[in-house]
Parts: structure tokens; sequence; C-alpha cells
């Protein structure tokens, strides 16, 4: 009897795996293996994504959030020589709405807004009309022309208005002077408001009409066809269909306006050693904070007074969005 017939099925030679097993398991290890692989590439990406915010976000708290939850601390405290330093919670901002000072300050940027804001985007929508129909080199000069004084720092320029404003050796009043006109004093009661507003249009109307002709320029040209085959003209096309159309861009730069104008500053406050006698220590609310704090040291209050500005504006232009977003299309 041989050998392999003594040894049984016990000495049988045990079967090998199939194909099938093999190359199913081979597979399942190479998709492991990418999705592992993708795993770390997008862990490594998220990794320098945050590594590259980190100094804007550590520039940001420092710069911004911790000055700010300092002065709202500030805000809730009171300094006194008889009482010393102790928490009031709001009654500083009780303080603040009831303020004659303060509340003057708001009614008077309100007054300078409701005609400085309308006669400003006025202009800059009539210029963004007009360099959107020009197509010539003329547009592009009238463009920058408008854009210039934007690109001028605010105390230069209000440096500059005061110079020409002056009542002794301004060019404006010697030109009046020699017309026939008399001296006209431009940092007057009467006229400081108008001065004001002057040099805040020359300052802003070329940075709104650029966002406006931007929103010109997106625009499908496809419109302004079919409105000169049903007869429009260039005027029935802009105010019937350009101004509808960019309705957003308006409000948007309406809105930045509003909030320009509560926080009325830098002007007044180049101008005041010229008319110290128009442009008092109140005469806008961050005009006011700023003289509290930095001439009367009551920090307290003219933190306060700041977050309370703040609070008009948030709530300012909640309620303009809010009553604009249909016609507008912003939400």
């Amino acid at each position: 009897m041989s050998l392999l017939r003594q040894q049984g099925p016990a000495a049988a030679v045990p079967p090998s795996p199939s194909v099938e097993k093999v190359a199913g398991t081979y597979a399942a290890g190479r998709k492991t293996g990418r999705r592992t692989a993708g795993l770390s590439a997008r862990t490594r990406h998220k990794a320098m994504g945050l590594l590259l915010v980190t100094p804007f976000g550590l520039l940001f708290a420092a710069f911004l959030v911790a000055p700010l939850a300092y002065a709202f601390w500030l805000s809730l405290r009171t300094s006194t020589l008889v009482g010393g330093d102790h928490f009031s919670w709001f009654a500083n901002y009780k303080q603040t709405f009831t303020d004659p000072h303060f509340l003057s300050g708001v009614r008077r940027v309100v007054v300078f807004g409701l005609v400085q804001i309308p006669v400003m985007l006025g202009l800059a929508l009539l210029g963004a009309l007009i360099i959107d129909e020009v197509t010539s080199r003329l547009a592009k000069v009238f463009r920058m022309t408008l854009f210039m004084p934007y690109a001028v720092p605010a105390v230069i320029g209000a440096l500059m208005w005061g110079f020409l404003y002056s009542p002794t050796f301004g060019p404006v009043n010697s030109l009046t002077d020699a017309l026939g006109l008399g001296k006209v004093d431009l940092l007057g009661h009467s006229l400081m408001l108008t001065s004001l507003g002057n040099i805040v249009t020359w300052q802003w109307t070329g940075y709104n009409m650029i966002v406006l002709y931007a929103a010109l320029q997106g625009l499908p040209r496809e419109v302004y066809e079919a409105a000169k085959l049903d007869g429009a003209g260039q005027l029935q096309t802009a105010l019937r269909i350009k101004v509808p159309m960019i309705s957003s861009a308006i409000v948007l730069t309406l809105m930045f306006t509003i909030i320009g104008t509560l926080q009325f500053f830098t002007e007044p406050r180049v101008l005041e050693p010229t008319a110290s006698s128009v442009i008092t220590p109140d005469y806008t609310p961050n005009l006011y904070a700023y003289n509290l704090a930095f001439q009367y040291s009551e920090f307290n209050y003219s933190a306060a007074i700041s977050f309370s500005l703040g609070a008009v504006v948030f709530i300012g232009s909640y309620l303009f969005l809010f009553a604009t977003r249909k016609r507008s299309g912003l939400k």
C-alpha cells in the first residue's frame, strides 16, 4: 500500500483561499488607506488655515475685543473724589440719555445728516450714471478726479478747508470781498454746519460714486438694448431701469453714510481750535465723549456715552435695513 494511501484524509493539503476573497481584502485595504490619507490631508489643511488666521485673531482680540471689554467695564463703574471708585451698574447709561449735552449733539448730527446725506448721495448717483453712459477717456478722467478727495486723509482735508474758510487770511473771504460781496464768516454759527457738510461731501462723494458705478457695471446690457427698442430715452433708462436695479447698492451706501454721520468727529475736532466759540466740546456725541475722557478725565461716563452712541447706531441701522429689506433685496 502506498504511503499516500496510508496517511489518509488527515494528510490532505489544506485548501487555498479563493481569488475573490483575496481581491476583496486587497480592495478594502486600499479604500481604507485612501480614506485615512484623505482625512489626514483635510486635517493638515484645517491646521494650516488655523495657523494662518491665528495672527489676525490675536491682533483682533488684543486691539478690539479687549479694549471694548475694558471700556464696557469702565462704563459700569463710577469714580468720584468723595465716594471713590465703585460699581454703579447702568447709572452712567441712565445719565447719558437724560444728559442735555449728549441729546443736543445727537439732534445736531441728525439735522446735519438730513441735509447732507441726500445731497452727497444724489451727487454720487448722478456722477455714477454719467460715467456709466460715457465710454470715452473722459469718463476715466472724471472718475479719477471725483475719487481723488477720498485718497486725501480726513485730517489733512479738514485742515485744508479750515485754511480756505479762515475769516482772517482765507482765500474764500478774500474772493468774496474782491467781488463786492463782503466777508462771509464760513465758520460762524449760521454757516458752520454748511461748511462741515461741504467738507464731508467733498471727501466722500467720490467713494460712494465708485460703489454705485461698480453696481451699474454689473447690470446686463441686454436690458438697455431692450429699453432702446421700446423707445426709452437715456433719462427714462436711468430713472426706470438703472436706479431701481441698483437699489441694494444705494441702500448699502446710505446705511454706511448714516453710520458715519452719527459718528461725526474728525472735521469738527480739527476745526475746533479755529472756531472754538461755535464748535463747543459737546458739538457732536463723539466729540463730547472725547473731551470728557481726555480733557476732564471722566473715563467712566465717556465710555458710557460711547456705548450709548453705538447702541443708537446699531438700532438705527437695524431699523433702516428692516424698513428697506423688501425694496433693496438686502436681508
